[in-house]
């Protein structure tokens, strides 16, 4: 635990200490918890791919929020998700290559089983349940985290795949 601090307030020519202040929290007891939670998203999403891949639509239910937010980007007839949701048969398969925490965003990159057609799933995870998708088929994206300190913007991840099979997609940015 770090020592309780001191604080100097100066009047005149007087120096009075105050020892009413309220303890600092611990600094690594913040970042162990910052961590379990990113933990518990990315198991959380973990879990909806392995519901998705048993087609298991109970399970999948559990994990959402009810009122949650589904953004799309691609081809309209690429709205997989968007029917697995709403309860309309729908016969394409993830096919997962990676999954990783983007600050509090997770981040899933994959393809359909021909290998042919690129997804990307940013995922928010609030108290254990989904609350948004942002889905992204045949799209390079490129997350930014937004540093309104520095004013810019820095790439914290992007995709790879179509990268890896020498394709061009259209490109879009998100800022988180």
């Amino acid at each position: 635990m770090w020592p309780k601090p001191t604080l100097l307030i100066k009047q005149g020519n007087q120096k009075e200490v105050a020892d009413d202040l309220p303890e600092l929290a611990n600094i690594g007891e913040i970042e162990v918890a910052e961590e379990s939670a990113k933990q518990q998203n990315h198991d959380v999403v973990l879990e909806l791919y392995e519901a998705l891949g048993a087609r298991d639509s109970e399970r999948m239910k559990r994990l959402f929020a009810d009122d949650i937010e589904l953004w799309f980007h691609g081809p309209p007839f690429h709205q997989h998700m968007k029917r697995l949701l709403t309860g309309i048969k729908d016969n394409f398969q993830y096919l997962r290559y990676s999954i990783e925490n983007v600050g509090a965003t997770v981040v899933a990159e994959g393809t359909d089983l021909s290998g042919f057609v690129f997804w990307v799933h940013a995922w928010t995870v609030s108290d254990g349940l989904i609350t948004q998708l942002r889905e992204y088929f045949n799209t390079s994206l490129t997350v930014t985290s937004v540093n309104s300190v520095a004013g810019y913007h820095q790439c914290v991840w992007r995709s790879r795949l179509p990268t890896y099979a020498g394709r061009s997609f259209p490109g879009l940015v998100l800022a988180i």
